[in-house]
């Protein structure tokens, strides 16, 4: 079998193990999940993206949090995206759900994690090999970013998206750290360290805005797209 059968035979069963042997085949699984969450995604409307641990558990008062803002943002008018995972993904689509909004999940394949959570609606849960295919969804489909307590991964989200908007890759959107004993420490070095070494500039500490509440967290939302008299993405 040629290496161009084995793409069509891979495209019509998804049997990806057989464009293996050669990188760069591996460029056509890429389009692949690019294709399937851009025919998916573009057909949502606006949304904003919940993002924190996956370990934070129901009986945890940042889950609550999570599931309050997520409920907030449905009666405000948008929908809201995880990363479809437990912890504060499950909360955030537990939150939409419970208002009858919109509930995206995208989800990541990993060997170690649980799969997606059960709040997720059944046409918007989609599944990906690659986190920077997957990045690339909620940036472009985001009117915002909300950043609950995390680890690693949420930091990813978080300083992938200040980057991309301080470098003018794209259009500003607001980003919202809640919980100002979590993320108050980062601030500070922030403020305290990279800005007085000169590593950015005092005008992007603008791009990050800090909360303690639910109401909080919606309002930066709700008013930047009032102040700077914009709509959403689509």
């Amino acid at each position: 079998m040629t290496n161009e059968d084995k793409i069509k035979q891979a495209f019509k069963d998804r049997n990806w193990n057989e464009i293996k042997t050669n990188d760069s085949w591996v460029i056509f699984k890429v389009m692949a999940e690019f294709v399937d969450g851009f025919e998916k995604m573009a057909k949502i409307g606006p949304c904003v993206s919940i993002f924190g641990s996956a370990r934070t558990k129901p009986e945890d008062p940042i889950y609550k949090m999570a599931e309050d803002i997520a409920a907030k943002l449905v009666r405000h008018g948008y929908g809201v995206i995880t990363g479809g995972g437990p912890g504060i993904m499950e909360a955030g689509n537990k939150g939409a759900r419970s208002e009858n909004g919109k509930s995206v999940g995208l989800n990541i394949e990993l060997p170690f994690e649980q799969g997606n959570n059960i709040y997720i609606d059944p046409d918007k849960l989609i599944s990906f090999d690659y986190f920077f295919v997957r990045k690339v969804m909620f940036v472009k489909y985001s009117q915002g970013f909300i950043v609950m307590p995390g680890g690693f991964g949420t930091l990813d989200e978080f300083f992938e998206a200040v980057t991309l908007i301080q470098t003018s890759k794209i259009g500003r959107f607001p980003i919202v750290l809640v919980g100002k004993d979590f993320w108050g420490g980062l601030m500070d070095w922030i403020k305290g360290t990279m800005l007085s070494y000169g590593n950015i500039s005092p005008g992007d500490l603008d791009l990050i805005n800090l909360v303690e509440t639910p109401t909080e967290a919606v309002k930066v939302i709700d008013e930047f797209y009032s102040k700077y008299l914009l709509s959403p993405n689509f």
